[in-house]
């Protein structure tokens, strides 16, 4: 992990591989931000003109290199547009502040020391530079021959130090947005390493075990259900769906309390750790990154070991529901039977629908101890992606205002996501001629119906929202931003930026 240090020294007299600064997209051509000053001071006030010789105009992500001006100690400067410049007496967003910092930071890989030189006018600003800089220079490199020699002759280590200019190193708010931004960054990562982790290691066992190893680590009580543990209590779905596996499933709690708290959230995570469709399939071409089904569980891991890093005064339960969905004369069957822990049978049609029997489960547990809300997180449906594409998840509700709630709580920390209804009449589409509900409904609303199915297995009077981070959970294109290829650890943010609100008591 980058090291992050709040420095106030002048750009000129740092050492270190570059500096970078913000250029952004001005009426007339490229345009410096601030926190630049010093080195355009050195280009004689001319520093815009060369980018834009340079063919630099400031659109968010660009990336210009050019040589630092003379009596710098840095021999580099690199220049990452922002994007449109801001209205007159207005700032950049945090978001635009992490996404500049984190394409440095990649653009840095195998360097030893940067100096940021961003806008910072705040302690937030400072937040969200860190945070971009520290997801920005992520790695997974566990599987390949030179990953653990950062030395190596193919290898090249993630940029090892960030020096932060206009940080205040004692100023208390300064150092309490690094801490943050040190700790959530750090906890996304390691949802991200479970993610990219093939699926022959990360089974349900592992994970379980991985979860413990944390919980122990931080603080926070655990409890793992086996599958013996699993039939004794009746957990139907979960069993169901790892009934064709070796790998037998678990379900993982995972409990940070606080003793000044007063509010209680409940986190459930869909955790397939590979879903090959079960009986029903899935065709070539749709199942080689099935190992990132489990990024649900992992978000939800990340953000009760993120809660209990940050002491925050809320009492939040993870629960994970963690099975391997595969093939074989154990498997469920399209035309089963299950009892799920609730007591309520559903009907499989389809055994690639089986996020929801596992939530399912695990979202009756969770009710069970009566928490103020639930977040439910998976990769349920491919509707979704359709619907928003593969950058924004959807939250559905039972309750508008807390729908808004988590909404705006995700907009603000950078994740999009987009709220979307539960309309009742597609429950009918799920009614079965032999148990209380089926896995499937109208095709059309597919993500939506998946919603109804989830909000049945919610009890009465809990504020619920259900997160649908198919789109957003694995990223098969290239990096942009802060965001990786393959595992991009979505949804960790908002559920700990929903525990802050709920500490606070500002959460609806």
């Amino acid at each position: 992990m980058t090291a992050l240090t709040l420095s106030t020294a002048a750009a000129s007299g740092l050492r270190a591989d570059a500096i970078v600064i913000g250029v952004a997209k001005g009426a007339k051509g490229p345009v410096v931000a601030p926190g630049a000053e010093a080195v355009d001071k050195a280009y004689d006030g001319r520093l815009a003109a060369v980018l834009e010789t340079l063919g630099a105009s400031g659109a968010e992500g660009e990336v210009t290199k050019l040589p630092a001006p003379a009596g710098f100690k840095a021999p580099l400067v690199i220049a990452v547009g922002l994007g449109a410049e801001p209205e007159k007496d207005e700032t950049y967003d945090a978001e635009t502040l992490r996404r500049a910092a984190g394409v440095a930071a990649r653009t840095l890989t195998g360097s030893k020391k940067a100096a940021f030189a961003l806008p910072i006018a705040d302690a937030a600003d400072a937040g969200a530079v860190a945070e971009g800089v520290l997801l920005g220079a992520y790695s997974f490199d566990v599987y390949k021959q030179n990953g653990k020699d950062p030395k190596a002759k193919n290898g090249k280590a993630p940029l090892a130090e960030a020096a932060l200019l206009g940080g205040k190193p004692r100023d208390a708010a300064f150092k309490g947005a690094l801490a943050r931004a040190t700790a959530v960054a750090e906890e996304l990562n390691r949802a991200r390493d479970l993610i990219n982790t093939p699926p022959n290691d990360l089974t349900p066992e592992a994970f379980a075990a991985i979860a413990q190893a944390a919980a122990k680590e931080h603080g926070i009580k655990v409890q793992v259900l086996d599958e013996k543990a699993l039939t004794k209590g009746g957990y139907g779905g979960i069993l169901g769906v790892g009934g064709g596996s070796a790998a037998t499933p678990r379900l993982v709690k995972l409990s940070y309390t606080s003793s000044k708290a007063k509010k209680h959230l409940a986190f459930v995570g869909k955790g397939i750790t590979y879903d090959s469709g079960g009986i029903s399939l899935k065709p070539a071409g749709h199942n080689e990154t099935m190992k990132c089904d489990m990024s649900g569980a992992a978000a939800v891991f990340a953000a009760v070991v993120a809660a209990a890093r940050l002491g925050l005064n809320v009492n939040v339960t993870g629960w994970l529901a963690l099975a391997e969905n595969m093939p074989s004369g154990s498997a469920v069957r399209p035309g089963d039977v299950l009892r799920m822990y609730s007591g309520k049978t559903v009907e499989v049609l389809n055994t690639d629908a089986e996020g929801r029997l596992v939530l399912g489960d695990a979202l009756w547990a969770a009710s069970e101890e009566k928490p103020d809300a639930i977040i439910d997180v998976a990769t349920l449906t491919g509707a979704m992606m359709l619907a928003l594409g593969s950058r924004t998840f959807g939250v559905m509700a039972n309750d508008d205002a807390f729908r808004a709630a988590v909404h705006e709580a995700a907009e603000e920390v950078g994740e999009p996501a987009w709220p979307m209804p539960l309309p009742e009449h597609l429950r009918k589409g799920m009614d079965s001629q032999v148990a209380d509900i089926a896995n499937m409904g109208e095709r059309m609303g597919g993500g939506l119906v998946a919603g109804l199915f989830l909000k049945e297995f919610v009890g009465e009077g809990i504020p619920w929202a259900h997160l649908d981070i198919a789109g957003p959970a694995f990223n098969e294109g290239g990096p942009f931003g802060y965001t990786p290829k393959g595992g991009t650890g979505t949804a960790v943010r908002t559920l700990v930026r929903v525990a802050e609100l709920a500490a606070a008591g500002d959460l609806g």
